[in-house]
């Protein structure tokens, strides 16, 4: 892991993810691109042309200019290599497309404890980032002063579509040598057999070197609140998910279960697309 991109609003949900991505970037020896983008009235036509004038964005590009200035000099961040980067964009197509484009290793972002994003994050931009980006996205909850990420929990269908982006998982728990708890959640609408889902997960796993790791299953009303509740039984560091480019989450996680589990966890959730 070389690189990874911040995106920020200057608000302190955005300072959560560029506390927890300077940890990161320190274990890696990495580089962090903190981005900012300027979504202006008028952008979807012509920044320029359109309502904000020329001398008005000229303001708007130095004032986030100085303040990514300002934050480079944070403690935390000393002797972090960091890329500063102002984008006039759509916000989470201008993330998404520079991550795709700048040999991105990770995105890490910030989002407001359990009650939806704030700032640029409100609504759907963190999902369309998640959905957009090529990249693991890892988003931040609540203020870090440690993060030692030692137990990931990895919920799934276990189908041969999740191998690839499991693997990128793999990658990730080596970073921090953490133990992962993969686990099949079963509901009324989709009930496994414990023999049946084990079958399923041991020939999942078998195809791998795998570190240390524990499966099981668990039983739920819905999908999201047995990860939720699965990963406070066992007080995970961190929730780890595959996502689908085109519809969000696939299969196992269809709806927008990626979205409602984000809001209503306090926990970092780390999501890797399919």
């Amino acid at each position: 892991m070389k690189r990874i991109l911040i995106p920020t609003d200057f608000s302190k949900y955005a300072d959560q993810a560029i506390e927890a991505g300077a940890q990161i970037a320190k274990k890696n020896n990495a580089e962090i691109v903190l981005i900012h983008m300027l979504e202006l009235p008028g952008q979807s036509n012509d920044a320029v042309t359109g309502e904000t004038s020329i001398p008005a964005i000229m303001l708007f590009k130095q004032k986030a200019d100085e303040i990514l200035k300002s934050i480079k000099d944070r403690p935390y961040l000393k002797g972090i290599p960091i890329t500063e980067v102002i984008l006039l964009d759509n916000v989470y197509k201008g993330i998404a497309t520079y991550a795709n484009k700048n040999d991105i290793d990770l995105i890490v972002m910030g989002s407001h404890g359990s009650s939806g994003f704030e700032e640029i994050f409100i609504g759907t931009n963190t999902e369309k980032v998640v959905r957009l980006s090529n990249i693991p996205v890892l988003i931040i909850k609540q203020e870090v002063d440690q993060l030692d990420i030692k137990k990931i929990v990895f919920a799934s269908d276990f189908s041969k579509e999740i191998k690839k982006p499991f693997l990128e998982l793999l990658k990730f728990a080596k970073i921090f040598n953490a133990k992962l708890k993969l686990v099949m959640i079963c509901t009324p609408n989709s009930f496994k057999s414990t023999t049946a889902a084990e079958k399923i997960m041991k020939e999942f796993v078998a195809e791998f070197d795998m570190p240390d790791y524990s499966m099981e299953t668990y039983n739920d009303t819905n999908i999201e609140k047995g990860i939720i509740n699965y990963a406070n039984a066992k007080n995970a560091d961190l929730i780890a998910l595959c996502t689908h480019g085109r519809t969000a989450l696939t299969h196992f996680f269809s709806g927008s279960i990626s979205e409602d589990l984000v809001n209503h966890t306090s926990r970092p959730v780390v999501t890797f697309k399919i």
